[in-house]
């Protein structure tokens, strides 16, 4: 065991079996304590070299306490806050107070500001020129500040991922100059917005594949082939090309799809679904699939089921199954799922609710329309007071 002079550490040549090696420091001393059991003592070892540094360069940077104080004033959450975003408060170049001001002036409240932050810490190093810029651009696609704070509250990080200004000044003209509408814009803004906050390179690269898919099965119409897919899935800028290509060949690969019925799915009902892994998408088939195969449906009725309501694909296998479980135990026949796909969208509390209160009004679901299962909840009343208004007539007379 050897303590050379002079260096920022210490090395230890320390046995196999060692039990422990434990740093002590007191009143500012270095001191090793080391503990052998006699066995150890008397017994040949063979040994391994490690080292510890023992400067204060490896001591974490304090925490800026001014920033702290004013977070705690401002009612933000500040361990949420820290555990999203460690670094920001070792920072002490900071504008919470300024980001505070600039949201106040344009009708966010100080719960909303507080949120925004405790979710985004990183909102805080924005400069008020900055801010001023890029909410502007904003305004030249939204009609309000209160809309812009509205998707702020919803996703902070949209708006404050980046300062890049300029690419999202580049997004926006690229994005018109591909067809979109200044109401397609306001939609991706508003359900999709860190499509803005994307490389430029990254939206014109999954642009161009679009297009490239468009021509390859047949489509003589890109640009409107691309607003009709971005309008179903505003999120598909920021998914990978990638995970496109493998989902579109999945769909055509296993549902037998010709270019024109590729192109009719993935514009319409099917966008949706392009953004999910291709592994959650195969998963999901084959638990589908599996599930109404065991009930007796062939092939054929299954592969009408999903592709009359794609989105089914997003339900999880115990969710699907349990629904399916559920409606078939109500004599719910199976027949009558798969012409009524979309009654699975509804939870399987208001499932068993509203069988209930339909079989107490005599409403017979073996036989009759099971479509109301999946109604809003203003049509299902309606349709249910007049069943209870029938079935009174019916006891009368």
């Amino acid at each position: 065991m050897s303590f050379p002079k002079g260096l920022g550490h210490l090395t230890i040549m320390v046995p196999r079996k060692l039990l422990y090696v434990r740093s002590n420091y007191l009143f500012g001393s270095r001191c090793w304590m080391i503990r052998f059991s006699t066995e150890i003592l008397f017994k040949s070892v063979s040994f391994r070299p490690f080292s510890k540094k023992c400067d204060n360069a490896d001591s974490e940077p304090l925490e800026n306490e001014e920033l702290l104080n004013n977070l705690l004033t401002m009612g933000v959450d500040v361990d949420m806050a820290r555990k999203r975003q460690p670094g920001v408060f070792n920072r002490t170049d900071t504008n919470e107070q300024d980001l505070q001001t600039f949201l106040l002036s344009k009708g966010a409240s100080k719960e909303v500001i507080a949120s925004i932050i405790s979710r985004y810490p990183r909102a805080m190093t924005r400069t008020p020129e900055s801010l001023s810029n890029r909410w502007d651009l904003w305004r030249r696609i939204v009609t309000s500040d209160l809309e812009i704070v509205n998707i702020l509250e919803r996703s902070p990080e949209s708006f404050f991922r980046s300062s890049d200004n300029l690419n999202l000044e580049n997004n926006i003209k690229f994005l018109y100059s591909v067809g979109l509408t200044h109401k397609d814009l306001c939609r991706l803004l508003t359900n999709a917005p860190r499509t803005f906050s994307n490389s430029l390179n990254l939206n014109k690269q999954m642009v161009e594949f679009l297009q490239e898919i468009c021509l390859s099965l047949g489509h003589n119409g890109p640009t409107d082939f691309v607003r009709k897919i971005i309008f179903k899935n505003p999120f598909i800028l920021i998914q990978s090309t990638k995970r496109i290509k493998a989902n579109i060949e999945f769909l055509q690969s296993t549902f037998c799809l010709t270019n024109e019925e590729l192109l009719s799915l993935i514009c319409g009902p099917g966008a949706k679904i392009l953004d999910l892994s291709s592994d959650c998408m195969r998963r999901s088939y084959r638990n589908i699939k599996d599930k109404l195969s065991s009930l007796g449906c062939t092939a054929k009725e299954i592969r009408k089921f999903v592709l009359s309501y794609p989105d089914m694909i997003f339900l999880g296998e115990k969710k699907f199954n349990d629904k399916i479980d559920c409606l078939i135990e109500e004599e719910v026949n199976i027949s009558q799922i798969i012409k009524h796909p979309r009654i699975l969208d509804s939870s399987i509390s208001t499932l068993k609710s509203r069988i209930k209160e339909l079989v107490n009004v005599g409403y017979d679901l073996s036989t009759s329309n099971i479509s109301l299962l999946s109604w809003s909840q203003k049509r299902y009343n309606a349709k249910l007071k007049k069943l209870y208004i029938e079935q009174n007539i019916v006891l009368e007379n």
